[in-house]
């Protein structure tokens, strides 16, 4: 999954494809170079990040959404307003990303349920204006685990279809970016994939968002000087193969060769496995 941020203040690319025409061509760049999905977002989630109102978020998507829809891609909207949802939906995306698992918006999962659509639920406990406040968990794993066991159970009584549903760890989302020790709670979700995505007899598939983040960058930090965030491509890259082989369904980046060949390596590796 290729990430288009038509933003002026995401973390990664600090709005470098904010404009509709280089949001497009950066997203049809994406597909060239083998995303399999192109992600599409109006609105920057990064830690500290006021909302726009939604008319905005609409204005920023639609031409992208619209040309990349129109030239073949398989489009995913980035959102966590049903409104927003419901027209890239009609524009033809193929799936809902929703970072707060239906917890932003409540007609969220009506929608996704009769459009019959593929929806990610993400872990989230809050907006990004104060996300970073409620990284408190005394087990990440079984925390993160039983709380989108709560948001499977929601969407499902919303008439979500159980197959339909993709779960998220929530990398980066109130959770601390510490790269050791029990605060670690990035690391621990990614060393524990498996469990994270059995919940109540079935093994849900997992997208993994962990391009570029904090946490990746706090593992070089040199005597307190923080790691840009764009040079985490090659970390990225190993975290993508890590994934892979643990069997997630799909990972999100910004840049695409590296990680596609990621993916393969971690393809023939868990081929070569032995049963």
């Amino acid at each position: 999954m290729g990430v288009v941020n038509v933003t002026p203040d995401s973390f990664s690319d600090g709005g470098q494809w904010f404009g509709a025409a280089a949001a497009i061509e950066h997203g049809l760049e994406l597909v060239a170079q083998g995303a399999d999905i192109v992600d599409v977002g109006g609105e920057s989630t990064r830690p500290g990040a006021q909302r726009v109102p939604a008319d905005e978020e609409l204005r920023r998507v639609r031409p992208v959404i619209t040309e990349l829809v129109r030239a073949g891609a398989v489009v995913s909207i980035d959102t966590m307003r049903a409104q927003v949802a419901e027209w890239a939906l009609e524009a033809g995306v193929s799936l809902v990303n929703d970072v707060s698992g239906g917890l932003a918006d409540p007609y969220m999962p009506r929608l996704v349920a009769k459009a019959g659509t593929p929806y990610v639920v993400m872990h989230w406990r809050g907006h990004s204006h104060d996300m970073q406040t409620r990284a408190i968990y005394a087990d990440v794993v079984r925390e993160v685990h039983d709380e989108l066991a709560q948001r499977v159970e929601a969407v499902i009584a919303e008439g979500v279809e159980p197959s339909r549903i993709v779960l998220d760890p929530g990398l980066g989302f109130s959770k601390n970016p510490a790269a050791s020790g029990p605060e670690a709670h990035n690391w621990q979700l990614l060393a524990s994939l498996g469990e994270l995505s059995s919940i109540g007899g079935r093994d849900f598939p997992v997208l993994v968002g962990a391009s570029r983040k904090r946490y990746l960058s706090k593992l070089f930090d040199d005597e307190g000087a923080s790691r840009p965030f764009l040079e985490n491509d090659a970390a990225t890259a190993a975290i993508t193969a890590l994934s892979a082989a643990a069997g997630a369904w799909c990972v999100r980046v910004h840049q695409v060769p590296a990680n596609a060949d990621a993916v393969r390596v971690a393809a023939a590796y868990r081929s070569a496995q032995r049963s």
